[in-house]
């Protein structure tokens, strides 16, 4: 029991921590293009994260069926995977890169699994599923953003950049709306899903179906998290990577939330910070190449790359060094 509580705090401060580290996701681009002021943006993208949250649990059934069969896991996989995503979590914000929470806790869950019972305990089919729309949703995302950014230049080719921003000044309010709630149902789920795994493993739960006081706490934790706001990020996200102009903005945030919420209604887990970071490249891309700061882009895919095994050497670790205390 006491392990089972430390594995619930352990997720709703991985949710909290998610929320500020994603902030940039859904309200960088509006701040940058000073359509909303930052203590409005973050707000709205609080209440937003959290009513998103509450709307759907597919893609928490897919983290906690098919990563690893529920007869491979204890109290402490899951412990010791969700404090592998915390760890590379911090050490991602701290450097102000917009690393994947989504890559963490998968990469998380399977350091602890190898730990405790090999790699044989794997679901490969269902990550192989899972990591296929992780690394597919960035460059969707990318494409979606410079088509739709080429689409709105071809309509408006006539009219001045000053009446065209002030139009879309007000309408990326919106957007920044929808993809403040496309990030709560994305990813406010992955918790939901490692809770559910440790109550079914527990026995508190005889088939794997969200509690709907799992899904409150975890849409709260996501919440407040988001209204701390992850300023190191949104400053990588919105003034570092690619200058935007509320045009562009529109574009970004309406191409990364169709992405997140599509992939979301199938129950397809997708990164939000790839999905949106992706998707300024591609509408950074219309302007000129040099328009992006390849130089940061560069770090940002390094952070990419290491996500899933860093955080599962972490949690492979962490297994290791607790369970002789703590798995007994």
């Amino acid at each position: 029991m006491i392990i089972l509580f430390l594995v619930i705090a352990a997720a709703l401060i991985f949710d909290f921590i998610n929320g500020f580290h994603d902030t940039a996701n859904a309200i960088a681009t509006c701040i940058s293009t000073r359509a909303l002021s930052v203590r409005s943006a973050i707000l709205m993208a609080a209440i937003l994260n959290f009513v998103g949250a509450m709307i759907s649990t597919k893609v928490a059934t897919t983290i906690g069926k098919d990563i690893v069969d529920k007869d491979n896991v204890t109290q402490m996989v899951v412990l010791a995977g969700i404090t592998g995503a915390i760890i590379w979590d911090l050490i991602t914000w701290y450097y102000g890169l917009p690393s994947s929470s989504s890559h963490a806790i998968i990469g998380g869950i399977m350091g602890s699994v190898i730990a405790h019972a090999g790699i044989s305990a794997l679901h490969f089919e269902g990550l192989k599923k899972i990591i296929l729309a992780l690394v597919l949703s960035p460059v969707v995302g990318a494409v979606a953003g410079f088509i739709f950014m080429v689409i709105l230049l071809w309509i408006f080719r006539n009219r001045s950049p000053h009446i065209l921003n002030r139009g879309f000044r007000k309408l990326q309010v919106l957007s920044a709306a929808i993809m403040a709630f496309s990030h709560g149902t994305a990813d406010a789920q992955k918790s939901m899903g490692v809770i559910t795994l440790a109550l079914v493993s527990y026995g508190s739960l005889e088939t794997f179906d969200v509690p709907v006081w799992v899904m409150f706490t975890c849409a709260l934790a996501m919440a407040l998290g988001t209204a701390m706001g992850g300023w190191r990020i949104i400053k990588t996200v919105g003034h570092d990577f690619v200058k935007l102009q509320p045009v562009h903005g529109f574009c970004v945030e309406t191409a990364s939330a169709g992405v997140i919420l599509g992939a979301a209604a199938f129950g397809m887990p997708t990164s939000t910070t790839h999905v949106i970071t992706s998707s300024i490249l591609g509408v950074g891309l219309t302007k000129r190449l040099s328009a992006v700061n390849w130089q940061l882009a560069y770090r940002i895919l390094w952070a990419w790359g290491l996500t899933i095994p860093a955080s599962g050497i972490i949690s492979y670790v962490t297994y290791v060094v607790l369970n002789p205390f703590l798995g007994k």
